[in-house]
């Protein structure tokens, strides 16, 4: 065994597919790329994710408490990257990077048309988001596009380096 360095760890560790997460706030739609995030509980869906403060929906999520987390396929990722590499601060990001609000049902916040599966979430737990930055959000409404057939997911590794989702196998399990 070598010693790997402590930045290294979450490399080692990031195994969910990158995804837009969109928020709306006083009528103007905003999204970004996130990669931290993980689930909680199945029934109902809650997802874990971190937003950073210094990212410009934190303060959006923060106050209207609910979001949209969208899936990509592996066709957008250069849009993905595009999103992730400016801020909404000083951009309509869905202009600028050539993505599609598409109304949500349950939330203000929009669905990304473009994205093969998305997730309309309400922020039902906050205590840990002044210290961790970790908001846990409650899955509302799920909608997949039938016309996207097996998607490949992109998995961020850092600095630039994204894996695709590869072969998938069957063993013998007793989850359903």
């Amino acid at each position: 065994m070598k010693e790997l360095p402590l930045s290294k760890v979450y490399q080692a560790l990031e195994p969910g597919p990158v995804v837009l997460l969109t928020t709306s706030r006083k009528g103007r739609a905003n999204v970004m790329t996130m990669s931290w995030h993980m689930m909680v509980e199945f029934v109902p869906p809650l997802v874990a994710c971190v937003v950073s403060p210094a990212n410009y929906s934190f303060a959006a999520l923060r106050a209207t408490k609910e979001c949209v987390i969208a899936i990509p396929a592996l066709e957008l990722a250069s849009k993905v990257v595009e999103v992730g590499n400016c801020s909404g601060r000083s951009a309509d990001k869905f202009e600028a990077c050539g993505l599609t609000p598409a109304p949500a049902e349950r939330v203000a916040a929009p669905l990304v048309a473009e994205c093969f599966i998305n997730l309309e979430c309400r922020v039902i737990d906050t205590r840990f988001v002044n210290r961790y930055n970790i908001f846990v959000l409650e899955v509302l409404k799920a909608w997949t596009d039938p016309a996207q057939k097996n998607p490949k997911t992109i998995h961020h590794q850092g600095y630039g380096a994204f894996v695709v989702d590869g072969e998938t196998i069957k063993l013998n399990s007793r989850m359903p």
